[in-house]
C-alpha cells in the first residue's frame, strides 16, 4: 500500500522523500549497530544506505537531462525530433498503434491535484506513524534505563576515626569502584541495570567510633552486592578462628590477589518497621542466605579486613567466582594498609 502510494507522487516530491527516509533509517540502523556490535543490523544498514545512494544517483541523472535536454529525446524516450522529420507525403497514413508525437508547444497531461494532494498526505501520516511507533521497538539512549547513581556520603564531613587512619578509603570511593558497567556482568546477569547505588562513612560498631568501616552497596533487580573496608587490627587468620565460633556456614579460605582470603556464608537480618500508628516494627527475623568473601587489606595481613557480601530477596547465590570477579575489579581501588 505504502508503495502503491509512492508511486503516485510526482518524481521530485518521491525521490526526495526517499533519500530523507533511507539516509535517516541507515545512519540510524549504523549507530545501533556500532554501539551493539550487532552484524545484522549492520547489514540492513548497509542496505539502506546502499539504497539511498541509488535514488541520489537518478535524481543526479534526472538533473543533468533536465539542464541538457537532448534534441530528439520525446516524452515517451523514443528517439525522436519532429522538427527535422521531412513530411514528403502529407496524407499518408500513421502505422497501427503509433499516435501522435506531442509538439513541444503541447505541455504534457498532469496528474489529478486531489490524487496528489490524498497521496502526499498518506504517506507523510505513514511516516508520522513509524517516527511515533520506532521507539517501541528501536533501542534508543534516550528511553533505555540509566543505571544508578553513588549517592549518600559524598559531601558529609568524615568522622575523626578517618582522620587517624593512614590512608582510610571513603564510602564514596567504594561506591564508585564497585558500581562499574560491568558490575551485573560480573554476577552472571549482564541484562541488569543497577537500580539504586549508595554509600556511608560508618564506623565500626562497639568501638566508640575510633575505627573507620565505610561501605557502599549497589541493588539490581536479582542481586545486591555490599562492600566494606573496616581499619581495625584484626588479622584474616584471627578472623577466621572467629567465624568458628560463630554460625558461619560454607567456610574455604583460599588467596586473592596474593591476600589471604575466606568465603563463608551467614544470613541476612529481616527487620520489618511499621510506618503506621505508633511507628512499631516487627520482631527482627533471619533474612535470605548471604556470601561473604572476606580479603585482608595487605598482602603481609597485618590488620584490617575488606568485606564483599552478595544476596537476594529470593535466597539464590551466585558462584563464588562472581565474588572473585569482583574482588579483582575492586580490591586494586583500595590502597594497602601501610606499615605501622
Amino acid at each position: 500500500m505504502l508503495g502503491f502510494l509512492l508511486r503516485l507522487l510526482p518524481f521530485w516530491v518521491r525521490e526526495p522523500l526517499l533519500i530523507a527516509i533511507g539516509s535517516v533509517l541507515g545512519v540510524r540502523i549504523m549507530y545501533l549497530a556500532v554501539r551493539d556490535h550487532d552484524r545484522g543490523a549492520a547489514g540492513l544498514g548497509v542496505v539502506f544506505l546502499v539504497f539511498t545512494a541509488i535514488r541520489v544517483y537518478v535524481v543526479i541523472r534526472a538533473l543533468r537531462a533536465r539542464r541538457n535536454p537532448s534534441p530528439t529525446a520525446s516524452a515517451d524516450g523514443t528517439a525522436v525530433d519532429a522538427a527535422a522529420q521531412p513530411q514528403p507525403q502529407p496524407q499518408a497514413q500513421p502505422q497501427a498503434g503509433t499516435g501522435p508525437h506531442p509538439s513541444p508547444g503541447t505541455p504534457e497531461k498532469e496528474h489529478n491535484a486531489w490524487s496528489q494532494a490524498v497521496a502526499a498526505m498518506a504517506v507523510f501520516g505513514a511516516l508520522a506513524a513509524v517516527l511515533w511507533l520506532a521507539p517501541r521497538f528501536m533501542p534508543s539512549d534516550a528511553n533505555a534505563p540509566q543505571p544508578a547513581s553513588c549517592s549518600g556520603g559524598a559531601h558529609e564531613e568524615l568522622p575523626k576515626a578517618y582522620k587517624g587512619t593512614p590512608q582510610p578509603v571513603t564510602g564514596e570511593e567504594l561506591c564508585k569502584a564497585l558500581n562499574r558497567p560491568d558490575l551485573a556482568k560480573l554476577l552472571g546477569t549482564p541484562g541488569e541495570t543497577a537500580t539504586t547505588a549508595s554509600s556511608t562513612n560508618n564506623t565500626a560498631p562497639l568501638t566508640d567510633g575510633k575505627v573507620a568501616a565505610p561501605e557502599a552497596e549497589v541493588t539490581f533487580d536479582t542481586y545486591t552486592v555490599n562492600v566494606s573496608a573496616t581499619y581495625n587490627h584484626l588479622s584474616t587468620d584471627q578472623y577466621v578462628k572467629l567465624m568458628k565460633f560463630g554460625d558461619e556456614k560454607d567456610i574455604k579460605t583460599l588467596t586473592v590477589l596474593g591476600r589471604p582470603a575466606v568465603l563463608s556464608s551467614d544470613h541476612t537480618m529481616k527487620l520489618e518497621i511499621n510506618l503506621g500508628s505508633g511507628g512499631s516494627g516487627g520482631p527482627v527475623e533471619e533474612g535470605p542466605l548471604a556470601r561473604t568473601l572476606t580479603l585482608a587489606l595487605d598482602r603481609n595481613d597485618r590488620g584490617g579486613y575488606c568485606d564483599i557480601t552478595v544476596w537476594s530477596t529470593s535466597g539464590a547465590l551466585p558462584n563464588d567466582s562472581a565474588l572473585l570477579n569482583i574482588a579483582e575489579k575492586v580490591l586494586p581501588r583500595i590502597p594497602e594498609r601501610p606499615v605501622r
